[in-house]
Parts: structure tokens; sequence; C-alpha cells
């Protein structure tokens, strides 16, 4: 993922022009891609109210950080096999329905063409409701993370735990998938089968000796059915008053009679719950194989809007980026409710990001609310000298940032916020900007 700067600056005449010369240095040393950052225009509240719904938006900043890298992790582990094809399923297109022409939107695009959702946070209402409203659906997208990836665990697990005992030595492993009925006497009243394991090197002492190792032995009744790299699995045939003797003599001997009574009903069970569970893991995620042709073409009911400071060759106005859906839907629950919940969290983080900035730039400037914000993508190995530019170029809002917050809180008649804003700036080597990672 690409490595964004969001920074606000007054929106006077002077520091538009600053935001210009930024974007002139910045963009003759290809030092970033700078892109207005469109904030709506929120109700204020009271700069109490502020203060507090800034340390709220740090902590729910945070958390929605921490949940989309663990829902991303979850698409990898669900998507096992197929890992290389996780980041193309990790896309910010709006929580679109299933059965809906689905927009392919990446990261980064969605970052840069950001448009503030008014139908799903509309901007009229107090910032602390729509503060609210983010948050709790941040909280129903983990709650319900937590409940189907335990889910999907515990079905990993146990389908682990059956294959495991299918892959083990002779000593541990099932023998469903070994033995067959022919295999054994069933149904006597007097003889049974045993299944003895005989390390390699004594198939020749077992052939000679296992008929004379106790009374009432089947003669000719033994029969390799299975080896593996220690030894082989053997049948014998006996009388079942004889079994104790039997064993104790196979032991003397360094055979091992392995426990195991043949019951076709247990055998279909454990294939089955075998075939059950590897089919809904399966069924999980299904590899995401929905083919998805490559190339972009213009889907005309969802239009994303840039208003770029400099570089020509990014999108204009109006484009899209879109790929269709081949036929046949090839997505398990699991990934298609992971895909469509990312979006959807990842979306909401960068809400927040435009919170953030919003709140902070209000409580750093003042009132009337008028900043302008700005997104950066710096250019790799630039940011040293990206950093310096920033400095720079608005070096002289250092005092005037100060002075505006000083000059707030006289006019709210509320110390406490001036001073608690004072000890809680931004970062001051980009004096004078509210300056913070995106991503």
């Amino acid at each position: 993922m690409s490595e964004f700067w969001l920074i606000s600056a007054p929106g006077d005449k002077e520091n538009l022009q600053a935001l210009e010369r930024m974007n002139t240095v910045t963009s003759k040393s290809n030092l970033s891609y700078n892109t207005k950052f469109m904030i709506p225009d929120f109700k204020v509240g009271t700069l109490d109210s502020l203060v507090g719904l800034s340390d709220e938006l740090g902590k729910l900043d945070a958390f929605a950080e921490s949940l989309i890298r663990r829902m991303a992790q979850s698409v990898v582990e669900v998507m096992e096999d197929a890992k290389g094809m996780a980041q193309e399923n990790l896309l910010a297109n709006g929580g679109l329905k299933e059965k809906m022409k689905c927009l392919k939107i990446d990261l980064t695009s969605f970052v840069t063409h950001f448009e503030w959702d008014m139908a799903k946070y509309p901007a009229k209402q107090p910032l602390v409701s729509v503060v609210d409203t983010v948050a709790k659906q941040l909280a129903q997208i983990e709650t319900d993370l937590k409940s189907r990836m335990a889910s999907y665990n515990t079905l990993k697990t146990n389908l682990e735990n059956l294959e495991r005992k299918s892959m083990g030595n002779l000593f541990t492993r099932t023998l469903s998938d070994i033995v067959s009925k022919e295999d054994f006497v069933l149904d006597s009243e007097y003889l049974i089968t045993l299944l003895v394991i005989v390390p390699k090197q004594s198939y020749t002492q077992w052939q000679k000796t296992y008929e004379s190792l106790s009374d009432m032995v089947v003669p000719r009744s033994t029969k390799l059915i299975a080896e593996d790299n220690e030894g082989g699995l053997f049948t014998v045939t006996l009388f079942r008053k004889v079994i104790d003797d039997f064993k104790t003599k196979a032991k003397e001997n360094k055979f091992t009679v392995r426990e195991y009574y043949y019951d076709e009903k247990e055998i279909k069970r454990e294939r089955e719950e075998m075939s059950r569970l590897l089919s809904d893991k399966k069924q999980q995620y299904q590899t995401s194989c929905v083919a998805l042709k490559k190339g972009s073409s213009t889907f005309r009911d969802h239009k994303v809007k840039v208003t770029p400071l400099g570089s020509p060759d990014r999108p204009a106005a109006g484009q899209s980026d879109r790929e269709r859906e081949s036929e046949g839907e090839g997505e398990g629950p699991l990934l298609r409710w992971l895909k469509v919940n990312f979006s959807e969290a990842f979306i909401a983080w960068i809400h927040i990001k435009a919170l953030r900035v919003f709140v902070e730039s209000v409580l750093r400037y003042g009132l009337p609310v008028n900043f302008q914000a700005v997104l950066l993508q710096p250019k790799k190995s630039s940011t040293k000298r990206l950093r310096e530019v920033l400095n720079s170029v608005f070096r002289h809002l250092d005092q005037v940032a100060a002075a505006s917050i000083l000059d707030v809180g006289t006019r709210s008649r509320n110390s406490r916020v001036s001073t608690v804003r004072s000890a809680s700036l931004p970062r001051r080597d980009c004096p004078g900007t509210v300056l913070g990672r995106l991503l």
C-alpha cells in the first residue's frame, strides 16, 4: 500500500498561495503527487466538544486501522492456497451487493479520489453523531469478524485434527482409509482378526513365528495390508479366547497389536465427517474464482471526481475504473463477507481521517472554519526532502497557529481549551500543518 500524508493550511489568500508554491516545488522535484482532499462543512458545535472529539477520533483511528489489518490478514488466511490473489480482493468498492455489477476500486484510487459519503454520514448532523455512527459501524464489523473467524477456525482445527490422524505412522494414524471389509473375519462367535505392526527388519521372523505365538491361531491367515517407513501392518486371525495370550507373546517378540475393530458405520461416519469438513472449508472461500477480466471501462452510475493540484497524467474528473465479473459465481460466504466488510471498514477509516483533519484544523486555526486539506503521496526515497519543503513553505504559520489558538481560547472564555490544544499540537517538524501518515 502506498504512503499518504494529509496536511491542512488556513484558507486565506496567503496560505492558498503557499499551497500552490508547495505543489509547484514538489511537482518539479518529483517529490509527491498532491490532490485536494475535500471535506464538507460540518456543524462545529462547542470547542469543548471538539477537544473531546479530537481524543476520541485518535482512538477510533487506531481501532479502525487495527481492524482493517486484521480483516486483511483474515482474507489471506481464508484463501490459503490462493494467497497470491488476496490483494485483488482488498478493495474499496462501497460494499456493493452480490448481484450488482461490481466496481473494482483499489485502495489507492479510493483515497486519491475521496468524496465524503453524504448518504451514509450526513454532514448536517452534529459531529458527535457522525463520529458515533462510524464508531458503531466499526464495532459491529469487529463483533461479526470475531464470530465468523471463530467459527472458521473451529472448522479448520477439526479438519486439521482429522488430517493429522490420517498422516501419522501406523501406530497413531486412523486406519479407516487403509483397511477394508475383506481384511477381517466378521460376525463370528469364535474367531477374530487382529492387526499387528511388524518392523520391516522382522517381516521374515513374523512369517515364521506368528502361527506359534499362541494356540488357536489360524494357519496362513496373515496378510500385509499397509506399510510405512518403519514397518508393515499385518492381519492375523485367531480364536477370541487366546487374544490376551497372543498379545503378550507378540509384545515379547517386538510385534505390536494395534487395537482396532472393524465397524462399517464408524468408518462411514469418519469419512463423511472428513468430506463434510473439507467441503465446508472450501465453500468458505472457493479461492474467489469469479474470474475477473482485466482492463477497465466507464461505469456511468458511479463517477469519481478528483480536483488535481498538478500531475496531468492522473485521471480526469468523471472517469472511473471497472472490471466486469465473468459468468458464474465462485465466492464462498466468508470470503464474500470479508471483502464487503473490509471495504466498509476501509471507507469508514478514510472518513475518520477526514474528520480528524477537520477537528484538528478548527482547533488549530480557529473560527470561522476556513482551511484547505491536501493529500500528498510521497515518491519513494523523497520523504525527507518533502518534509523539508513543507517546513520551508509553511514556516510562517508556526507563530500564527499558536496565536490563533490563544485567540480562540480568549473568545470562548475558556482558557482550558487553549491550554489543552497548545499541549497537543501536531508534529512541529511541519509548522502550522496538521500532518500525519494516512496509510
